[in-house]
């Protein structure tokens, strides 16, 4: 059975690009706009990772974290961030939020492969 991630970002760009990356990889994809997109689609299939933007409109990358981690049913689901906020602050902030790794746009695809592969496979 296919595994299946999340993306969320505000970018088209970069959603194609890490979908594309993935489905190279025989992963299934779900792409969300922002956060509350996100949300939205996370009951209607398990998700097995989630890789999140952090500067998004109407609910952010920090608070989409926050809400997964705090409910119990996918509270386990491993998150990437994948964003352009490269400060330490950032990044500090992103994993204290609960996130399992951080990686700085613009990425190379098989970095982005790399990452899931350690949580998937």
């Amino acid at each position: 059975m296919k595994k299946v991630i999340l993306v969320a970002d505000d970018s088209p760009t970069i959603r194609k690009f890490v979908s594309f990356a993935l489905t190279m990889r025989g992963f299934e994809v779900v792409a969300a706009s922002d956060g509350m997109e996100a949300i939205e689609y996370l009951p209607s299939k398990k998700f097995d990772l989630i890789i999140t933007d952090l500067n998004m409109p109407n609910l952010d990358g920090f608070e989409l974290i926050k809400s997964v981690r705090e409910n119990e049913e996918y509270s386990e689901i491993p998150i990437i961030i994948l964003s352009s906020l490269a400060g330490s602050d950032d990044i500090e902030k992103g994993m204290s939020y609960g996130a399992n790794s951080y990686l700085v746009k613009p990425f190379d695809p098989k970095r982005i492969q790399y990452e899931v592969a350690k949580y998937l496979n």
